[in-house]
C-alpha cells in the first residue's frame, strides 16, 4: 500500500504532456475574460515594439552555425538562393528570426506553431479525395510555442514582400495590419464553434472562387487553380526520369538533384523506406505495397531546407504507374532553444504530428522514418500532389490585401486546433489596437531584416562565405 501511494505522489508530481488537453473546463466567457485579463501583463501595444536586444548575436554566426550537420558542399547553395533579395532572406533565416521573437512581448498561451510561418508556407494541394485545398503546407520548424510567433513572422513576411513590390511602408504596414485583423477576427469566430466544426472546416478551391471579389480576381483565381490541378507526378516524370537498359532511372541535373555515389546509399535507403512504412496505418501500407522503388536521387529543395539531406524516391507499379515521393531530413526545430524540446525524440515524426494537427487534410502519403545505421530522421510526402503557393511578383495592394487574409484565417484554423481560441480571442479583443501594434512591428523589424541582408551581402563579397548564385528560371 505505501509503495502505492509514493508511487501516485510521483506521477502526480511528473508534468502532464503538452497535448493531455485534459485542462478544467471553462466556460468560452471565462477565458475570454481571462484572455482579457492578460492585456495588463502583456499590453496588445507592446506588440508593435522591435528593439535591437543589447549583445545581440552576430546575425552570420547563428547562420553559420544552423549550417551545422548539413552537407557542407550544398551550403553555398543556400547562399546564393538567400542573398538574391530581403524576402529571400527572410525565408532562409527563420532560425534568426525565432531568436529575434523570443525576445519580444509573449502572453504565454501556446499553440501547435508552424515556425517558419511565411507567406509562401501557404498554398494549394490537393486532400487524400482529390479536392484542392488552400493551407499551410510546411512543417519543418512546427513546435508547440507562442501562438505570436508565428502571427508576427506571417505578418512581417507581407511586409517585406511589399517592400520587395516597391510599395510604400505605409502600404507594407497596412497590409501586415489586415493580416493580423483577419487573423483576430477569424480566430474569434473559431473561438464560438464546436470543437468538430473547427477540426472539419477548410478552405477548398471552389470556396476561394466564390470569394473572389470582382471578376478579374476570381479569373486570376481560377489560372492558379487550374495550374494546381496540372502539377503532379505524372506530368513531372517524364521531365526528370528516362528509361536505362529498360529501368527507370532518374536525370542527373547537379547541383539540385543528382545521385549519390556512395555504395551503402541504397542500403540506407531501403531500411529507411521500411522504416517509413511501418510509421503509415495498415491501410495505407497496403497501398504502398503496390509500389516498387525505381530509383533514388538527392534533391536540393527550396532555401532554408538546402543542405539538408533532401531526396526524391521515383516508385512505379506493376502496370508502370509512376509516383514520386519526397524524403526530407527533419533536423530540431529552430524554436526549440527558445520553446522547449519536442516530445517526440524522432524529429521527423515531430513534423508530421504537428501537420497533421495544423492542416485541415494531410498527404496519404505522410509519414516518418529514422535510418538506424545513419541516426538521421526523415518525413516523407508526395513531391508533386498539385501544390502551389500563388505568385507574388506583380500583385496588386488589393490582391496582397486578399492573400494576407487568407493566410491569416488559415493560420488562425491551424491555431484554433490546437491552442485556447477563446483565451486568445478575448485578449485579442474586437478593436485595432493588436493589428495595428502587428503592423508596425511587421516593418520595424522589416528594417532589421534589410540590415540583417546586408550583413550576408558583405559577407558573401568579402569571402567570408562562399555564394553558390544560380540561374533563375
Amino acid at each position: 500500500m505505501a509503495n502505492t501511494k509514493k508511487k501516485n505522489k510521483q506521477a502526480s508530481a511528473e508534468p502532464k504532456s503538452q497535448d493531455a488537453g485534459k485542462q478544467e473546463f471553462k466556460s468560452r466567457e471565462e477565458r475570454l475574460a481571462a484572455g482579457k485579463q492578460l492585456r495588463d501583463k502583456v499590453p496588445r501595444t507592446s506588440h508593435a515594439a522591435w528593439t535591437l536586444p543589447a549583445g545581440r548575436r552576430d546575425p552570420i554566426d547563428i547562420l553559420e552555425e544552423s549550417n551545422r550537420g548539413r552537407l557542407p558542399e550544398l551550403v553555398p547553395i543556400r547562399y546564393g538562393r538567400m542573398v538574391r533579395s530581403p524576402f529571400t532572406f527572410l525565408r532562409g533565416s527563420a532560425g534568426l528570426m525565432a531568436y529575434d521573437l523570443a525576445q519580444t512581448p509573449s502572453t504565454g498561451l501556446r499553440v501547435q506553431a508552424c515556425g517558419d510561418c511565411h507567406l509562401l508556407n501557404f498554398g494549394l494541394f490537393a486532400t487524400p479525395e482529390r479536392n484542392l485545398i488552400f493551407d499551410i503546407n510546411d512543417f519543418d520548424e512546427t513546435l508547440p510555442a507562442p501562438w505570436e510567433w508565428d502571427v508576427k513572422r506571417l505578418a512581417t513576411s507581407f511586409a517585406v514582400a511589399a517592400r520587395d513590390q516597391r510599395f510604400s511602408d505605409a502600404e507594407a504596414q497596412a497590409t501586415a495590419a489586415e493580416c493580423a485583423r483577419a487573423y483576430r477576427e477569424h480566430l474569434r469566430e473559431y473561438s464560438k464553434m464546436n470543437p468538430l466544426e473547427v477540426w472539419y472546416d477548410r478552405l477548398d478551391a471552389d470556396t476561394l472562387l466564390e470569394m473572389a471579389p470582382d471578376e478579374k480576381i476570381r479569373k486570376r483565381r481560377e489560372q492558379i487553380v487550374e495550374k494546381a490541378r496540372q502539377r503532379i507526378g505524372d506530368q513531372l516524370v517524364p521531365k526528370i526520369a528516362t528509361t536505362v537498359a529498360g529501368r527507370h532511372r532518374l536525370i542527373d541535373q547537379p547541383p539540385v538533384l543528382f545521385h549519390l555515389q556512395d555504395e551503402a546509399a541504397e542500403q540506407r535507403v531501403r531500411e529507411g523506406l521500411e522504416a517509413y512504412r511501418e510509421s503509415l496505418s495498415h491501410e495505407r501500407r497496403v497501398l504502398f505495397d503496390r509500389y516498387r522503388l525505381e530509383d533514388f536521387a538527392m534533391k536540393v529543395v527550396g532555401i532554408g531546407s538546402v543542405g539538408t539531406r533532401c531526396s526524391i524516391g521515383l516508385f512505379f507499379s506493376a502496370e508502370n504507374h509512376a509516383l514520386l515521393l519526397q524524403f526530407k531530413e527533419a533536423c530540431p526545430s529552430v524554436l526549440e532553444p527558445y520553446a522547449g524540446k519536442s516530445r517526440y525524440d524522432n524529429h521527423a515524426q515531430r513534423v508530421v504530428m504537428g501537420q497533421r494537427l495544423m492542416q485541415s487534410s494531410s498527404d496519404i502519403f505522410l509519414g516518418w522514418a529514422r535510418v538506424a545505421s545513419s541516426g538521421r530522421d526523415f518525413f516523407v510526402r508526395q513531391l508533386r500532389d498539385m501544390k502551389m503557393s500563388p505568385p507574388i511578383e506583380g500583385a496588386t495592394l488589393e490582391q496582397s490585401h486578399l492573400y494576407a487574409e487568407l493566410c491569416a484565417w488559415t493560420l488562425a484554423r491551424a491555431h484554433a486546433r490546437s491552442g485556447d481560441a477563446a483565451t486568445i480571442s478575448g485578449y485579442l479583443g474586437k478593436s485595432d489596437r493588436f493589428d495595428q501594434a502587428i503592423g508596425e512591428f511587421a516593418v520595424a523589424y522589416a528594417n532589421q531584416n534589410e540590415r540583417d541582408y546586408a550583413l550576408l551581402v558583405d559577407a558573401v563579397s568579402s569571402g567570408r562565405l562562399k555564394a553558390l548564385i544560380e540561374e533563375e528560371e
